[in-house]
């Protein structure tokens, strides 16, 4: 576990990016996953109640276990996920954003999820 500031620093991050997983579990396009995984990382080197939480979490437990079994991202949610970013995608265009910003955030919404359904369903 770090010290001092760098101590502070990873459990601000720890914090900060369960916000952020959160708010992804209520809006679409903004991915939890992630956040959580995020989240995990930073605990474990800040805040062991954090982190022992997110394990025993009923939500984010088991994808956490899941990742550290292999990577691993169940199929169902790849669904949730891919699903989320197509509601965030159809949003996003209705609103008519500048073409730039509609096309970074498709890219970005495609790369994650090309990244995602790589990912294995199960253990090997």
């Amino acid at each position: 576990m770090a010290s001092g500031w760098k101590r502070r620093a990873y459990q601000c991050l720890a914090y900060l990016s369960l916000g952020v997983a959160l708010l992804g579990v209520i809006l679409p396009g903004l991915p939890a996953t992630e956040f959580v995984l995020l989240s995990a990382w930073a605990a474990s080197r800040s805040s062991p109640r954090l982190q022992r939480w997110l394990y025993q979490h009923r939500l984010f437990g088991p994808m956490l276990y899941n990742w550290h079994q292999g990577g691993i991202v169940t199929r169902r949610t790849k669904w949730m996920m891919t699903l989320s970013m197509s509601a965030g995608a159809i949003i996003l265009w209705l609103h008519q954003p500048p073409l730039w910003l509609l096309a970074c955030a498709l890219v970005g919404m495609a790369l994650g999820a090309i990244w995602v359904w790589r990912r294995p369903e199960t253990s090997n």
